[in-house]
């Protein structure tokens, strides 16, 4: 399927904040989009653009043990329903609604414009007349551990099913880890959280360039590596210090600090402790010089040289 759905809407949209008038438009958000911006929005961004990434070897391998743990999860799933009860595909709404099937794998929804692949959606038939059959987005997770992402991606593919099918899909299921453990999530929980991520994820495909780059945890696993780094060490950015939190950062920020290079000119040593004045100060080994144990430093502190011991000159 295409990235792009074509125009399916278009408006005008009026920032309070900085009167600009942006012409918004709205196009196809897929899952692989959701899964992006929750990870990187400029990696959301670049994809929208059908970008090119300079190539991954970890990236390459983490999606493919993805697809197969998926495509052998799909396969216990189908062995334990009989042939005649197994579709693949993306049936049509008509079908759906009056399906007979137990378990569509392979499964392509759409509304408007959401749409979502859903690795397997079983359905739970009525259990009395009067009962509408229930229909349960099933995702697959190679990892032992699930994330908060996972649940989100989930209840998206929850969404998308529920305004496609026009009835309400409260339950979702990840099968996980080597041991295909189950874990049943109420997605109903999760549909406002959705709501809003994929407005955020609107106004991202909407604007003209991409958003403020920001190196993060993700970037050792993004085909977008190296071109991202590249663009940041051009910039000096602050992200280059990967111990520094976003909280940090964007409290520099408001103090105009942005660059490395400005960071730096922060810095002053710190004061030493009333009760250490007299003392001694420590000096490290390599800034003493001594290279082998037991070897004499040439730079040696002794008493009247306080003024030496810092320079790393040798004695005369």
């Amino acid at each position: 399927m295409p990235l792009y759905s074509g125009l399916l809407l278009t408006r005008r949209a009026v920032c309070s904040r900085n009167r600009h008038v942006w012409r918004l438009v709205n196009m196809t958000i897929t899952t692989g989009l959701v899964e992006a911006f929750l990870k990187c929005p400029t990696k959301c961004f670049l994809r929208s653009r059908e970008e090119v990434g300079t190539g991954n070897a970890y990236a390459d391998w983490v999606r493919t043990r993805s697809d197969f743990y998926a495509s052998e999860g799909v396969k216990r799933l189908a062995a334990g329903v009989a042939p005649d009860k197994c579709v693949t595909g993306a049936p049509t709404i008509a079908g759906v609604r009056w399906a007979q099937w137990q378990l569509a794998v392979g499964f392509l929804a759409q509304s408007q414009n959401l749409q979502c692949f859903c690795h397997a959606v079983g359905r739970n038939p009525p259990t009395r007349r009067g009962r509408a059959a229930q229909f349960v987005p099933i995702r697959f997770v190679v990892s032992d551990k699930i994330a908060r992402d996972d649940k989100l991606l989930l209840a998206f593919d929850a969404t998308v099913l529920s305004d496609m099918l026009g009835r309400e899909i409260a339950l979702g299921k990840i099968v996980y880890g080597d041991s295909y453990a189950t874990l049943k999530v109420k997605t109903s929980d999760l549909t406002g959280t959705v709501r809003k991520l994929t407005d955020k994820i609107g106004m991202l495909l909407a604007r003209p360039s991409p958003p403020d780059l920001v190196l993060n945890r993700h970037c050792v696993e993004c085909e977008f590596q190296t071109r991202c780094r590249q663009r940041a060490i051009e910039k000096d950015d602050l992200s280059l210090l990967s111990s520094m939190t976003e909280k940090e950062r964007m409290g520099l920020n408001s103090k105009g600090i942005f660059t490395v290079t400005q960071l730096s000119y922060t810095f002053r040593p710190r004061r030493r402790p009333r009760r250490l004045k007299d003392k001694r100060e420590r000096i490290p080994l390599f800034i003493e010089g001594a290279r082998y144990p037991g070897e004499e430093s040439p730079h040696r502190w002794q008493a009247g040289n306080e003024d030496r011991r810092h320079t790393c000159l040798p004695r005369r």
